[in-house]
Order: C-alpha cells, then sequence, then structure tokens
C-alpha cells in the first residue's frame, strides 16, 4: 500500500493503517503514529482510508487462516489422541469426539457447496457462450 501517483494516501496514513492492525485501540493505533484519535476516527471515514484499512485486513486475516490451515492437522492429531487415551475423563472424550464430527461435516458441507457452485458457474459459462 505505496502512496503512488494520484493517491489520496499520505504516508501517515499508511503507517495509521498498519497501526490500526497491531494495536488494541484506535487511541494507541493513533498515539503509535503520532495523530490524535479524532484524526484517525475522521480518516476512517473516508471512503480511500476506508478501502486500504478493509484490504489490509483482509490480507492480515488470510495470512491468520493461512497459519491456522497449516496447524490443522496437528490440532486433528490432539483431538485423536485426547478421544482415544484411556486416562482422558469421558466428558473430555466427548466433547473432542464433538469436534472432529463437526469439522468433519462442515468439511463435507463445503466441499458440496464448492460443487454446486462450480456447476452453476459452468451452466452459466454455457449460457453465456450459447447467446
Amino acid at each position: 500500500m505505496v502512496a503512488g501517483h494520484g493517491s489520496k494516501m499520505s504516508r501517515k496514513m499508511e503507517e495509521a493503517i498498519a497501526a490500526l492492525l497491531t494495536h488494541r485501540s484506535i487511541e494507541e493505533a493513533g498515539k503509535a503514529v503520532g495523530i490524535g484519535e479524532q484524526t484517525l476516527l475522521r480518516w476512517m471515514k473516508t471512503p480511500e482510508f476506508d478501502a486500504e484499512y478493509r484490504k489490509a485486513r483482509r490480507i492480515a486475516f488470510r495470512q491468520a487462516t493461512s497459519r491456522l490451515q497449516h496447524a490443522a492437522g496437528a490440532a486433528a492429531t490432539t483431538l485423536t489422541k485426547v478421544m482415544i487415551d484411556p486416562n482422558t475423563p469421558p466428558a473430555v472424550k466427548v466433547r473432542a469426539a464433538e469436534c472432529i464430527l463437526d469439522h468433519g461435516l462442515k468439511a463435507i458441507e463445503v466441499e458440496d457447496i464448492e460443487v454446486r457452485v462450480s456447476e452453476l458457474e459452468r451452466a452459466a459459462e454455457e449460457s453465456k457462450q450459447k447467446r
């Protein structure tokens, strides 16, 4: 996110977006970049700043999601170990089993949705080509 030719984003605004992603509050983010909370709130209401902030949040969230996906195998192994460990209390075993079943079901649902979307996209493309 670099301020380029014709951009209304200043370097300070870019720093503010980075600070918003790393600080606990708007006030802390403003202090970190040397601007007042009211200024930052005003910037957040502008369409360009808002769009860049949302873009940066999506990127940060995508990175966090990627890290979670990377750890999913270990999480599944942990749940399975807890579930089959004879020393695990029954209530914990049940909860681990519920997690495994819930996530398995959600995975199937997502796969089904992906298939349906692909079919709809294919049908839409065929319809478009027939015109």
